[in-house]
């Protein structure tokens, strides 16, 4: 059985060193085929704090790892990399792929990539984005789960939803 650990929202800038301690001894415990580091890798998406989160992340010592920008990993006061290189920070640390996949024999994973640089919060996921999943999870073998990975947190509804919204506790 594939051991995972996700671990998100660990703002690299504003970490503590007894908390990241206790992440690598977890890890050298439970010995995980991979990580999960679902966005929001640092606090201002700064040089610094990415190599400091690539650092921690070689230090967990496995293998595999998927790892999702979250809002907080593109520039928020750097109006120009802000515009025109969004996710420089996160691609020198974590590679180019901004929707990584992994595949094990019986989990298969997808990133989806939520973030959106004209904002600072409030994630997205496109038509486009959701063809995607939906044309992977078609392909994935019968016997994996699958987990769909993304930083912000999704609320979808479509007009053809509405009936089954919860209101007051009952259903209209």
């Amino acid at each position: 059985m594939t051991v995972l650990l996700h671990i998100s929202d660990t703002h690299f800038g504003t970490e503590e060193p007894p908390v990241v301690a206790a992440l690598q001894a977890m890890v050298r415990d439970q010995k995980p085929d991979a990580v999960i580091l679902s966005g929001d890798i640092t606090q201002r998406a700064r040089g610094a704090q990415f190599a400091a989160a690539r650092r921690f992340c070689d230090s967990l010592g496995v293998e595999r790892l998927l790892a999702l920008p979250g809002n907080h990993d593109i520039p928020l006061y750097n109006v120009a990399a802000r515009l025109f290189a969004p996710y420089a920070g996160y691609k020198a640390s974590f590679g180019d792929e901004l929707e990584p996949e992994l595949e094990f024999a019986d989990v298969l994973l997808i990133g989806v990539n939520t973030t959106r640089p004209e904002r600072h919060k409030d994630g997205e996921v496109s038509p486009r984005q959701i063809e995607r999943v939906v044309e992977r999870l078609h392909r994935a073998r019968r016997e994996q789960l699958r987990v769909v990975v993304t930083h912000q947190p999704a609320c979808v509804m479509r007009p053809e939803d509405e009936k089954d919204r919860l209101h007051g506790g009952r259903r209209r």
